[in-house]
């Protein structure tokens, strides 16, 4: 801008001198011509600073344009990353909820277990004392004994297998829902 106006100043100094060394008609075309210039001059200063400005706007509008752009990424970042924390805890819900159906599934296996444990145990002793009645020659008292104690084992084996037969259908539910 300053060098616009020191070229103005200048070119106004020689139409003056030139008026002043004579005021014919030469005088006159070379006024025109030096406006003629000055105007072309002027005219050509002002183009070229709109385009400075014009460089000088587009960038802050691409500025713009990316500062939008990270704010969507980082609105798309903190979605994905909700949407990510929000499967982390349902698949931690899932996971406990199966850890407590195979702590159910062995708490069964084991139960079922320690049930025909519990049921051969009483077969088995139930054969010792038929065996004991029928190979050695004991009273009759004691023979009513030992006959009370296997119907009592026997009542007991019945209650086992009952016990038992719920205990299966608790596996086969603790495995169905796994």
């Amino acid at each position: 801008m300053g060098f616009f106006l020191s070229y103005s100043v200048v070119l106004k100094k020689l139409v003056g001198y030139s008026l002043k060394i004579s005021s014919n008609k030469f005088a006159s075309k070379f006024k025109t011509i030096m406006n003629k210039i000055f105007t072309t001059l002027v005219f050509l200063l002002l183009l070229s600073s709109q385009s400075f400005f014009a460089q000088q706007i587009q960038p802050t509008a691409q500025e713009l344009e990316l500062k939008k752009n990270e704010a969507q990424t980082q609105k798309a970042l903190k979605e994905n990353h909700k949407k990510l924390d929000d499967r982390i805890d349902q698949l931690k819900k899932e996971r406990k909820e199966l850890e407590s159906k195979k702590k159910s599934l062995s708490k069964s296996e084991s139960n079922l277990k320690s049930t025909k444990d519990k049921i051969e145990k009483l077969e088995i002793a139930n054969q010792k004392i038929e065996n004991k009645i029928t190979t050695t020659s004991i009273s009759d008292e004691e023979i009513q004994k030992q006959r009370i104690k296997t119907k009592e084992n026997e009542v007991n084996i019945q209650k086992l297998k009952l016990t038992q037969i719920t205990q299966e259908k608790e596996l086969e539910k603790a495995m169905s829902s796994i």
